[in-house]
């Protein structure tokens, strides 16, 4: 059956690069990108082993992948991640910025450290990998896929600096889809609420009273999973989206 959908998947012929894409959404998403067909290129920074894990897992399902390091915050790395990418499959169409860092502190713990180092990745690292995209595109356009937060609308406190960031990342989208509508690339976000991921639960985010608080407040009635915001990444990529630009969709069963 797996095969069988790769031959009729949404995405055959297209290739796609995920960045942070070794764990939690983004291997979700490069996982479900695959399996539509699309050959994908699966971006760390560096977690190799994980980035390797997930290309295995593409590869016994009969799909297309491979791990390139790049650290989306440096413009070197980024461009040879494109390159690199360019050469492996031909071309480009496809761009997920997913890759990002996240930390919880409140007001007089915020540094120009902690600052910077969420919005070089999360904001700047956008940046850059649309940049470079726009290099290898061809003529038929390509869609960028921005991965944000319902931490931009909800605003939780103690996340001044990582809301903001996704904040930028939901003008970003609205400018860009404006920006380069013309040239037929399409860019769009979605926004998820709390995931379960590798590193949400490192951080004791998914157990405890955050969690509960989320639950309680979520019409339905629990916490995502990332097979939950993965299908809206090859709703945005294929042609079923093939007229939408600049939307935010939220994935965070009801919350807002």
């Amino acid at each position: 059956m797996k095969e069988n959908k790769m031959k009729n998947g949404k995405l055959n012929g297209k290739v796609a690069v995920v960045t942070g894409a070794s764990k939690g959404i983004g291997a979700g998403i490069a996982k479900q990108l695959a399996a539509e067909g699309a050959a994908v290129i699966v971006n760390y920074a560096s977690a190799k082993q994980d980035a390797d894990r997930v290309v295995d897992e593409i590869s016994k399902r009969g799909g297309k992948a491979i791990a390139i390091q790049g650290n989306v915050a440096n413009k070197a790395e980024v461009d040879r991640l494109f390159d690199q990418a360019d050469k492996a499959f031909g071309k480009i169409d496809i761009v997920v910025n997913n890759a990002g860092v996240y930390e919880f502190v409140p007001l007089e713990e915020v540094s120009e450290r902690q600052f910077h180092r969420l919005f070089d990745t999360n904001v700047l690292g956008m940046l850059l990998a649309t940049q470079e995209a726009l290099k290898h595109f061809n003529s038929d356009g390509g869609s960028i896929i921005n991965i944000g937060s319902l931490a931009s609308s909800l605003a939780p406190p103690t996340a001044v600096v990582y809301n903001a960031t996704k904040g930028a990342v939901d003008a970003i989208t609205r400018t860009l889809a404006k920006e380069l509508g013309p040239r037929k690339i399409r860019v769009n976000s979605i926004n998820p609420g709390m995931v379960i991921t590798e590193g949400a639960v490192a951080g004791g985010y998914t157990e405890g009273d955050m969690r509960k608080t989320f639950e309680s407040q979520t019409p339905l009635g629990r916490i995502g999973q990332t097979d939950d915001i993965a299908p809206a990444a090859v709703f945005f990529a294929s042609d079923d989206s093939k007229w939408i630009t600049g939307e935010t969709l939220v994935i965070a069963g009801g919350l807002r």
